[in-house]
């Protein structure tokens, strides 16, 4: 089966506002703030402004176990920005994430306040600060950075591009699911292959790296995200799932994955949180 209809570009992309998708609301071509609007600020130095997207989890993960390891000053308040609503264009949010996308942290402990956006930089930030989830040996701390960049760059093709032709387009366009099928399953097979010879994606240590990778492959392999798991034949990495498996079974990850959480199974929306205890 193809295409019903061919698009011939135009010599010039205009912009519509009622282009179509789920998320046709907003996104748009520019940057900046819509609105003015002060983020809430709590009472531990590290804030953060997120949701429980697969983005959003990766940062709530590391601060969980960061306080699983001891580490008190990673206390945090998380808010939750309701990404739907346009939150994330709002003026203080954007002053500590031009690019409007979430995460975002602000480290108030330090003088002036520290932002960072970007869940990988976020993530690198963190594990600096405390010194903890980084290989100190030169080699093995190389490749935690791999796999993590790695992350970085691989997912948009799982998101932003199977996740969306598959799951969010208005039309179900054969090219661009196969384009992006394929791609996501050489990817599973990379990590599939990888996970043959060692317990976590860099070796034998659990790091940021894994923290980064585990809730959008996890959840493909575990959780049916995009409910594509049929479709992709999951199951046939057996290597993906048990390192999956594995960290999903960490407490600190099942608190990190209940942070600024506002849909899914439990319907449950944690909008502001102060300390470890409050997700036990």
């Amino acid at each position: 089966m193809s295409d019903s209809s061919t698009y011939t570009p135009p010599k010039v992309w205009q912009w519509d506002a009622n282009m179509g998708g789920r998320f046709a609301g907003i996104n748009r071509p520019v940057a900046g703030p819509t609105h003015e609007k002060e983020l809430p600020v709590g009472k531990h130095p590290l804030q953060l402004y997120s949701l429980a997207t697969p983005n959003g989890i990766k940062v709530t993960i590391m601060l969980e176990e960061l306080l699983a390891i001891g580490r008190q000053e990673a206390e945090y308040d998380a808010y939750f920005i309701n990404i739907l609503e346009g939150e994330q264009f709002g003026s203080g949010f954007v002053a500590v994430n031009p690019n409007s996308k979430i995460p975002a942290l602000l480290d108030r402990s330090t003088s002036p306040p520290t932002r960072v956006f970007e869940s990988g930089a976020i993530l690198l930030y963190l594990a600096e600060k405390f010194d903890a989830f980084l290989p100190r040996d030169p080699a093995a701390r190389a490749e935690c950075y791999s796999w993590l960049f790695w992350q970085m760059g691989a997912t948009p093709f799982l998101g932003g591009g199977f996740g969306h032709f598959y799951a969010y387009a208005p039309e179900k366009l054969e090219y661009p699911i196969n384009r992006y099928a394929m791609e996501v399953k050489r990817q599973l097979d990379l990590l599939d292959r990888n996970l043959a010879e060692r317990e976590y994606l860099g070796g034998d240590e659990y790091t940021i790296a894994d923290m980064s990778t585990y809730p959008w492959y996890g959840g493909l392999v575990r959780e049916n995200l995009y409910q594509a798991a049929e479709f992709l034949d999951v199951k046939s990495y057996g290597n993906v799932a048990r390192w999956a498996d594995a960290i999903a079974a960490r407490p600190a990850v099942q608190r990190g994955q209940r942070v600024n959480k506002a849909w899914g199974p439990e319907e449950l929306r944690v909008p502001e949180r102060h300390s470890a205890s409050d997700l036990d």
